[in-house]
């Protein structure tokens, strides 16, 4: 080793922090390519007693330097905590697992009990992950409660290798009678895309011990997000959830919602840039209205979220006592849009929770429609091999899903068919096509409610029937839980032709009577105010899209007004 290397290392160990059993080198730049090279470092690591802790991150590696530092590490059993990021750079791939298994077999041989090992900002790819496969698998890694691999590249394949490992460990820590509970996982820009996010879902729900899952940026879309929401669903603990930066829609974001529901010490949730849009925004609301009760961030910004989609979101996240902020720039508000939010924050003195809008993207386009026809395509790829079905409201798994109810031949014809005379003659037996409706499928819960409400008409007979048909199928519809409804209502929306929808549900030709059926139903009991308020937003957003019924439309408008400033 040069003189000048020597000098410039032994400067840079002078700087190297030592106390409270931590040893470290972060930052130095050092590029240590053999034994020789790290001769002082592995002295001053095999002169340590009680070593807890060793930053290595910010210096270069090479094969030799790190067998040097594994010999002086065979002997630290009281090691536990391994902070190694950014540690290989400018070395070739091939050289990276050949390192990381001298580090790990060190570690095994000296019997360490490792709680934390960030390995973040190395980019080893699949190779590097079984680089430190033996190690995971390993007694060291039983008590691992930090695990922070993020920015490695590992891949579809490094994410399954990864998975089993996880996998392995917990099945062995098991049978040693120390259970593996690993509480924090990082594996953000890895590109791990579905089948690697299902595998490492696997993993995730077999343990059931994280509090912290951050995979931001990973390529996945709602297949892998499906297998995810799953999976925390057996994580009651979680508290921080950031899936930043993948591709959720409506399928995996409702998905997602149903997880949520099962969760309550949720404090963070970073769903920025998954394209949740705003069916997914409202289902979000609907979560927020019944569950995540200290919840302190939100994060569902660049999302494609419509103006009256974030104030159904805003309105829900007002009664959270704990709420810190919420974010929800980089959407399609608008000017006014952008205004309106504000507004609404300010008024419950509630602004300052509100993160900036300078990104907004503007009002909606309302001619692009090519979302819409590659999701059509998505849904038929996909029926084939999901073992899932996602019904509108949420998950539901095809061998659990309630058996189909047996319909009478006239509620049969009346549902093909509707009419005045059919709903008439059904007589009593209208309490039998209300208990006909799945209630776990809004797109038919909705199809039913229009049809029946279509044949509006003031003969009193008439409007009694309906009524009191379309009270009877809201009370079924409203009284589960708050998802159930705003599936529901997000669904109608999307058929009256005042939210933009996603996959195959079009909008149906409207009459007035469907309109005046409504205005009754929200002057009800049944239906509580942030119901109305949900569908005053979009009605006072979107009212061109009713103007063949504007009479209907607005004594509807003026019983939401009302509604929604109730204060009983």
């Amino acid at each position: 080793m040069a003189s000048d290397d020597i000098a410039q290392l032994a400067d840079a160990l002078a700087k190297t922090h030592v106390g409270d059993g931590e040893l470290s080198y972060k930052g130095l730049g050092l590029k240590l390519d053999d034994a020789e090279s790290v001769e002082e470092l592995v002295r001053e690591i095999e002169q340590y007693q009680g070593l807890r802790a060793l930053r290595l991150e910010g210096n270069t590696f090479g094969v030799e330097a790190a067998r040097a530092i594994a010999k002086a590490l065979e002997s630290k059993d009281l090691l536990q905590r391994c902070y190694w990021s950014d540690m290989f750079t400018g070395r070739l791939r091939c050289e990276i697992p050949t390192a990381l298994r001298s580090l790990g077999s060190a570690l095994m041989s000296a019997g360490a009990r490792l709680t934390e090992l960030d390995l973040s900002d190395n980019a080893f790819g699949p190779d590097g992950v079984k680089g430190i496969e033996q190690l995971l698998k390993s007694p060291s890694c039983h008590s691992l409660r930090e695990l922070r691999l993020n920015n490695c590249g590992m891949g579809i394949g490094g994410g399954k290798i990864l998975a089993e490992a996880l996998i392995d460990c917990h099945r062995q820590s098991l049978s040693h009678g120390a259970q593996f509970k690993l509480r924090v996982f990082i594996a953000g820009r890895n590109r791990l895309e579905n089948e690697g996010a299902r595998a490492l879902a696997k993993a995730f729900q077999l343990m059931g011990s994280l509090e912290e899952v951050h995979m931001p940026q990973n390529g996945i879309n709602h297949k892998g997000v499906m297998a995810l929401a799953s999976a925390m669903r057996h994580n009651p603990e979680l508290r921080v959830l950031n899936l930043n930066d993948n591709t959720f829609t409506k399928r995996g974001t409702l998905a997602m919602v149903q997880a949520l529901r099962y969760l309550r010490h949720v404090q963070v949730i970073n769903f920025g840039d998954c394209l949740v849009r705003s069916e997914g925004a409202i289902a979000l609301a609907a979560v927020l209205r019944e569950g995540l009760p200290i919840l302190r961030e939100l994060n569902l910004s660049f999302g494609e979220i419509t103006e009256a989609a974030a104030l159904v979101v805003a309105q829900a996240v007002l009664d959270h006592p704990h709420m810190e902020k919420v974010d929800l720039n980089g959407n399609c508000l608008g000017e006014e849009g952008c205004e309106a939010l504000r507004e609404t924050m300010e008024n419950m003195d509630k602004g300052d929770m509100l993160a900036s809008l300078s990104d907004d993207e503007g009002e909606p386009d309302d001619e692009d429609d090519d979302d819409d026809e590659e999701d059509d395509d998505e849904v038929s790829e996909d029926n084939e091999d999901d073992e899932e079905i996602v019904k509108e409201n949420g998950v539901s798994r095809k061998d659990n899903s309630p058996p189909k109810r047996h319909s009478p031949a006239e509620i049969t014809s009346f549902l093909s068919c509707p009419s005045v005379e059919e709903l008439l003659r059904l007589g009593e037996t209208r309490t039998n096509l209300v208990q006909q409706i799945d209630v776990s499928d809004p797109h038919e819960a909705a199809d039913v409610l229009l049809k029946i409400a279509s044949l509006y008409g003031e003969e009193p007979e008439t409007k009694t029937a309906v009524l009191e048909t379309i009270d009877d199928v809201l009370k079924r519809l409203f009284c589960g839980s708050a998802i159930q409804s705003y599936c529901f209502l997000s669904t109608l929306l999307v058929m009256m032709g005042l939210l933009k929808g996603e996959g195959k549900i079009k909008k149906v030709s409207l009459v007035p009577g469907q309109l005046l059926c409504l205005e009754h139903a929200v002057q009800q009991h049944y239906f509580s105010q942030h119901h109305a308020l949900l569908l005053n937003n979009f009605m006072s957003k979107n009212s061109d899209a009713l103007k063949s019924c504007s009479a209907a439309r607005e004594k509807l408008s003026s019983a939401l007004e009302k509604r929604c400033h109730d204060q009983h």
